[in-house]
Parts: structure tokens; C-alpha cells; sequence
């Protein structure tokens, strides 16, 4: 199935701490499952991605989605949210990046992992650029929380909504960096 063979609707958030944030949305079987979510980039805002990519979406809402955007704007609060994985379309993504989303949403709150790691909880050793674009193209942002991969060296790595938006998502879960940068982490998830 491709996005652009679904009727999408959308439902922007306008006030978040990062800008706003545009959920791509549309009903399968009667339920509204989430297709994409759109964040703002530094050079990029959520509300003009969806003006650029989508423009044939229509502007609509329902409970769930309602009730969504409010926990997506309390977890860029810094609320911990978990968010269920039924809400969102994963057969829109790869077999393999569907592992990779699901063994990203494993990781709880306040802890971090790193591509390599998760490349080895899938059975690929040598996976972890792989894991690293998998999660570059995750369509769930925050829904599946890819900020909470890191390089194994304790640096970053990329993110959607860029490298301060990604740190202040992990000080928000209680991360602390060192002077480079880095995470501290004592213990790192799938180690």
C-alpha cells in the first residue's frame, strides 16, 4: 500500500513546544489510523511540508486523532506518554523497517539505545547504518520514539526535527550530556 493511494486527511497542532505538527491520517475500515506525522524542521515547518507534499488532503478530525494531537503536544511537553501502536498504518512501511520501528517503540522513557544495538536485537549484525535510515524515514515520529537512538559513541546521530530538538527531547526523559555532547547513559536498552 502507498500513501499516495490513500484518501489522507490532516489535523494540525499549532502550538507545541517545536513548532507545529501536521498528522496525516485516514480511515481503514472505519477506524482513522495515522499515516504519517510531520514535524518542523529548522529550515522546514510542518504546516508547509504539508502544504508542498499533501496539498489534496482535507482538513478533518475525529476523537482518536483529537485525542492523539492532545498526548503528542503533552509528550513534547514532557509528559511520558506511551502511545499505542494501533493508532498508526505500520504496513505502510518495509517488512524491514517495520522490525525496526517496532523494536524502537520498545525502548521506555529515559532510556536511549544505539543502532547497533538494535541491528543486533534483529539478527543483523551489521545492520546498523540500515537501522539508522530506517529510523531516518520513521513516519511516526514521537508516536515511535526514534530520538531514542543514538550513535554507539554516545553522540546523536540524526533526527527528523535536527539535533537540538532531538537533545531536548532526551533532557526532557531525564538524559544528561557531557561536555561533547554525548549521552550519559549507564545502562543502554538492548545491550
Amino acid at each position: 500500500m502507498a500513501l499516495e493511494n490513500i484518501k489522507l486527511k490532516n489535523k494540525t497542532i499549532k502550538s507545541t513546544p517545536f513548532g507545529p505538527v501536521a498528522i496525516l491520517w485516514a480511515n481503514f475500515n472505519g477506524s482513522p489510523r495515522v499515516c504519517s506525522v510531520l514535524i518542523s524542521r529548522p529550515d522546514w515547518s510542518a504546516e508547509n511540508q504539508l502544504v508542498e507534499i499533501y496539498p489534496d488532503t482535507s482538513s478533518e478530525s475525529c476523537n482518536p486523532i483529537d485525542a492523539l494531537a492532545t498526548d503528542i503536544k503533552l509528550f513534547l511537553e514532557g509528559k511520558n506518554i506511551k502511545f499505542s501502536l494501533d493508532s498508526v498504518c505500520l504496513d505502510l512501511c518495509s517488512p524491514f523497517q517495520q522490525e525496526v520501528l517496532k523494536a524502537e517503540y520498545q525502548i521506555p522513557w529515559g532510556s536511549v539505545s544505539t543502532y547497533q544495538l538494535i541491528a543486533r536485537h534483529l539478527g543483523r549484525e551489521k545492520g546498523a547504518r540500515a537501522v539508522g535510515n530506517a529510523l531516518a524515514r520513521n513516519p511516526f515520529p514521537f508516536i515511535i520514539p526514534c530520538h531514542r537512538a543514538i550513535r554507539s559513541d554516545g553522540s546523536l546521530g540524526g533526527f527528523q526535527g535536527g539535533m537540538d530538538m532531538k537533545r531536548r527531547l532526551l533532557e526532557n526523559e531525564g538524559m544528561e550530556f557531557d561536555k561533547g555532547g554525548r549521552v550519559n547513559s549507564v545502562h543502554f536498552f538492548y545491550k
